[in-house]
Formats: structure tokens, sequence, C-alpha cells
């Protein structure tokens, strides 16, 4: 069953060039448009099931701020419709929803009376909210006198404790401390644990992978594609990516005019022509990755990551137009999609000789695993022509092998650094150090 139903919805706003345009047009009872119309969205259409987390990305201005607040209800839409089953508590602009000159106090009891609840139930609710805010006495001092980050506190406090069937939230975790937003993730996890439906925007991929079990990409008011989190996301960033390219060109090219840098001096491994798994792939093909592999330290391919050993990503290319300034990388990532590590010979300082049509290059990575959470992890790997600052993809394969880690002592999180741990023990006899 669906919470969230969104069927055919347009929304467009009138675009007046000058104040008196509007004035001419209601003294001509609307007969004559005197406007333009702007579409914040386009014939868009999602269900969202119930329980789930559900997470939209796109640019700025293509509308998803406007999505949310048709679901919360603040907006109707132009054309089609939306409709939401259960009580729905948004956390969307900074400040909305609150009486600048009313206290926190205040603005509690009042959010609370819009989303329906009786006094009583608020107040029963308020020691909860007041303790997770944690903005002291201020809760009885005038909300215009607060910081951005005291607001969203106060803000984020009233809408995950109202008890919603949905939550909306439109990047206000942006605003938090590092401290703030870890609580806040740990809320959204346990009201996704008790089956509210979450529906955030965020520009960061790692929160949309991490927390999201379906996404949505919205671009100038459209819906270019919805699904799972990983493909979504990747698809997102290569247009992106894409979309700068020019920029990327230039910059490379003048990068390149100061660059005085010798070229790493380039071995020849075996060179390999395996690619396991395609989940996605992007880039201008200027260079083509032939393949991936993951060696132990003899050279031998791995079927499972070792734990605390080391082991070689092997990458190979092969260039089909001159690559000036080439870089070859990878990115680990967990079984949630969320990225733990990567790197490229950018990063490590060493610069590739340019690439000619033809050749063929392998870059071999020696890494120094640590102990793994036995679960899978994949590596994605990617070839550009650029520098760190500036750089167009030439080719970028989504997850291109996954090995599952070997089974070892229990791992909190998803790796184990490396610990020596010394105590200093006082007793009745005495001093004593014991490593």
């Amino acid at each position: 069953m669906g919470a969230v139903h969104i069927r055919s919805v347009s929304k467009s706003y009138p675009i007046y060039e000058r104040p008196s345009a509007r004035l001419k047009e209601l003294l001509t009872g609307n007969r004559r448009s005197y406007h333009r119309d702007f579409w914040a969205l386009r014939d868009v259409s999602l269900e969202i099931p119930r329980g789930v987390t559900f997470g939209m990305v796109g640019e700025n201005g293509s509308g998803k701020s406007t999505l949310l607040q048709l679901i919360a209800g603040i907006l109707w839409p132009t054309s089609g419709s939306v409709a939401v089953e259960g009580r729905v508590s948004a956390l969307l602009e900074l400040g909305s929803g609150f009486n600048p000159e009313f206290t926190g106090r205040d603005n509690v009891f009042l959010n609370g009376a819009i989303l329906g609840l009786r006094n009583k139930e608020i107040e029963q609710l308020y020691p909860e909210i007041e303790s997770f805010a944690e903005i002291g006495e201020f809760i009885n001092q005038p909300v215009k006198t607060y910081s951005s980050g005291m607001m969203v506190r106060l803000a984020f406090a009233v809408a995950i404790n109202v008890e919603p069937d949905i939550l909306l939230v439109d990047e206000a975790l942006a605003v938090g401390d590092i401290y703030f937003r870890q609580r806040c993730m740990r809320k959204i996890h346990e009201l996704h644990r008790k089956g509210v439906t979450i529906i955030f925007v965020s520009h960061s991929a790692v929160d949309v992978k991490s927390l999201a079990q379906q996404v949505a990409w919205l671009d100038k008011g459209r819906l270019v594609e919805c699904g799972e989190p990983d493909l979504v996301v990747a698809k997102y960033q290569a247009a992106m990516v894409n979309k700068d390219s020019q920029y990327r060109r230039q910059f490379a090219r003048q990068a390149r005019e100061v660059s005085q840098n010798a070229p790493a001096p380039v071995l020849a491994p075996e060179v390999v022509e395996k690619i396991p798994n395609i989940d996605f792939r992007y880039g201008s093909r200027e260079a083509e990755i032939l393949g991936i592999t993951i060696l132990n330290e003899e050279g031998e391919e791995l079927a499972l990551l070792p734990q605390k050993a080391p082991i070689v990503v092997r990458i190979s290319v092969r260039a089909q137009t001159e690559v000036s300034m080439p870089i070859v990388g990878f990115q680990m990532r967990n079984h949630l999609g969320v990225d733990l590590a990567g790197t490229n010979t950018a990063l490590e300082d060493i610069l590739l000789p340019s690439f000619n049509p033809g050749d063929i290059y392998t870059v071999d990575f020696h890494l120094d695993l640590p102990e793994l959470y036995p679960a899978h992890f994949s590596f994605t790997a990617a070839v550009a022509n650029g520098t760190l600052e500036a750089f167009e993809v030439c080719d970028l394969i989504e997850n291109a092998i996954t090995l599952q880690a070997e089974k070892g002592r229990v791992v909190y999180g998803y790796l184990h650094f490396p610990c020596k741990i010394r105590v200093n023990a006082v007793t009745k006899a005495g001093v004593r150090v014991e490593s």
C-alpha cells in the first residue's frame, strides 16, 4: 500500500515582467494575459510505498522542494493530484512554520496544533522535544533571536517527535553541526524501523545511498528516473559531469600548459581484459577501461578479500584518442553503496605520461587492507583526463568488481583500525603498567 500517490502533477507560477502587468491582468478580469508561465514541475508521477525511506536528487531549481511542499499540502498543483495517507510532519525551509515573535515553547504548541494534536498530547511530547533540541533557556525566547543552528534543532525536534506517519526533510540537516547530524541520523533510522515513511532531499550522494531504498531524480521540473539508489545516483552524477565537461576541458588545457612535473615511470604488468560487472558506465570514451581485478602480492587473483593483508587493485586502460593528462583510480564501497575509500594516480602524486591512441596502460594500486566486516565490497574503476580540480571522465564503471570479505573476528562498523592498548593501573599493590 502506498503512502503518497502523485499522479501527473504539474505546478506553474506566473512570471510578470513588471508589477504593472499584474494590475493590468486583474483589471481585464484575466481575459488577457500579461504574464508567462514558469513550470516548476511538469507531469510528474510517483508512487511512494508506505514505510520506505525515499530520496530525491537534482540540481537547484529542479523542482524537489516544490514537490515536497505539494506533498506537505503547503502548495496545490496546477494540474494532476497528490494523495497522502497519514499525518505529515515537514521540515522544509529554515524557519518555515515558526512565528518569529513567539517563543520556542509557543511554536512547539503551535506546530503541534497545526498537525492536529490536542494540547494534552503536546504537553506529553514537550519534554522529549525540549530535550532533543538542546537549546537550553532559549526555548523561552522569541524564535527571531535564534541562530540558524538553533532553529533547525527545534524544527527537527518538533518534526520527529509528533509521531508522524510521513516525515519530509528538505536539506535542513546541512545547517546542524556534526554531533546533531549524527543524532538526527540515528533518529531517522529509528523512525524507519517503526515504519514511518521518510521523504528527503539531499545533495549528498553518501546520505542518499546510505538512507534511501528508492531515489527519484528530477531535472528542470521533470522526473528523469526513479529506482535503486546506486543506479539513479550514478546516472545523476554522470549527467552533472557531462554538463560541466566543456569547462573542465578548458581548465585542463590551462593546467597542462603550466605543469612542469616529470611523468612517472611506467611498468608493464599483465594486461587485465576482464570486467566482472557493469552496473552503470559513462564517459567520453577517449580512454576505455579494459579490465579490473584484485590480486594478492604474489599476483594471484583473489576470490575473497583477505583480513588485514596487502592486496593489489589492477586496472588496465586503452587510449582511443590522445589523453594528455590521464588519471586512473578506483572507489571502494560497502554493500549499501556507501563510499569507504578510494584513490587515484593524481591524488598519490603520480603523473602519468600522455596516452597516445592505441596505448594500453596497466596501473597497480598496492593497499594494506584493515580488518573488514564480513560483507560484500565493490570497486568502481575510472579513467579521466585533467587535474584533481577539473577533469573530464573518459570511462567510469560502477561496481566493476565485487568481493566478499573473509570471515574474521568481530568487527564493529565496517572496518577495524590497528590498535595498541596500554593500561596504567593504580592498585593497593602499587602502580602497574600492562601492554
